[in-house]
C-alpha cells in the first residue's frame, strides 16, 4: 500500500511560471539595445552550446549563480564573434531576469496551491535556478505560499542528481515515499525524482508526452485530486 503523501515539491520554470518571450529573444533584445547584431535563432543555438559545454562551477560559483552567468553571457556572445561586450549588457540581462514583468505565473498555480494548503501539505520549490529564485517568487505574488525554496545555485547541487531532493526531504521532515515531486521536465523532474525514491508526476501542459506510462497531468489543478486518490484508507 502506498504511503500517504505529506509533502509536495514543485519545479519552478515551466511549472510555476514561464518567460513571456523565449530566453533567446530576451538576449536578442538586450543585444540590440547595446548595438550588437545577434538574432534570436543565433543566440538560441549559442546558448544551447554554451550551457552544454561550460563546467558546473565557474569563478567559485555553481551553475546559474552570477559568476557562472557572467561567463555564460560572455561565452554565448563570443560564439557569435562579439569578444568584447558593452559594459551594460550583462547587468541589463541580470536585471531583466530578476524582473517579475519578464515572467508570467500560469493560471493554474494559485488555485492548486490553495488546494494543497487546505489539504495540509508541506509545499516546497525544488528547482535548477539562480540564488534569486525566492525573491522572484515573491515579486510574482507567490510570497508565503512555500515552506521553503531550494535553488540549485544556492545549494550547489542540481537535478537530475539526488542530492537536491535529499535536501528537500530534510527541509520538509518527511521520508521519500511520503513526498511527491512535480515538474515539466521528463528527465530532471520525473525520472530523477523516481530514481531518488520520491513519488513523481509529470506536468505536461502541451501534451507532448501522450505515450507516457507514468503519472501525468495537464494542469496543476489536477494535482490535489490525484493526491487525494492516493491516500491510504484510515
Amino acid at each position: 500500500m502506498a504511503s500517504r503523501v505529506r509533502a509536495v515539491f514543485l519545479d519552478a520554470g515551466g511549472t510555476l511560471f514561464r518567460e513571456r518571450s523565449s530566453r533567446a529573444a530576451i538576449y536578442a533584445a538586450a543585444a540590440r539595445a547595446h548595438g550588437l547584431d545577434a538574432t534570436e535563432a543565433q543566440l538560441a543555438a549559442a546558448m544551447r552550446a554554451s550551457h552544454d559545454e561550460l563546467p558546473a562551477t565557474i569563478g567559485g560559483g555553481f551553475r546559474y549563480s552570477r559568476p557562472w552567468f557572467e561567463r555564460f553571457i560572455a561565452d554565448v556572445f563570443g560564439r557569435l564573434g562579439h569578444r568584447s561586450l558593452p559594459p551594460g549588457l550583462a547587468p541589463e540581462l541580470f536585471e531583466r531576469f530578476a524582473d517579475a514583468r519578464t515572467f508570467r505565473v500560469f493560471d493554474d498555480v494559485v488555485p492548486a496551491l490553495d488546494e494543497l494548503s487546505r489539504a495540509g501539505m508541506v509545499v516546497g520549490v525544488v528547482s535548477n535556478w539562480s540564488e534569486g529564485l525566492a525573491r522572484l517568487l515573491d515579486r510574482l505574488g507567490l510570497q508565503g505560499r512555500f515552506a521553503f525554496v531550494l535553488a540549485s545555485a544556492a545549494e550547489r547541487r542540481e537535478k537530475p542528481g539526488p542530492a537536491l531532493f535529499r535536501s528537500a526531504l530534510e527541509r520538509a521532515g518527511v521520508a521519500a515515499p511520503e513526498s511527491m515531486h512535480v515538474g515539466d521536465d521528463l528527465d530532471k523532474d520525473y525520472k530523477s525524482a523516481i530514481d531518488a525514491g520520491l513519488g513523481a508526476v509529470l506536468l505536461d501542459r502541451a501534451q507532448r508526452h501522450e505515450g507516457f506510462r507514468g503519472e501525468r497531468i495537464g494542469s496543476l489543478v489536477e494535482l490535489p485530486p490525484l493526491l487525494r486518490s492516493r491516500r491510504s484508507p484510515g
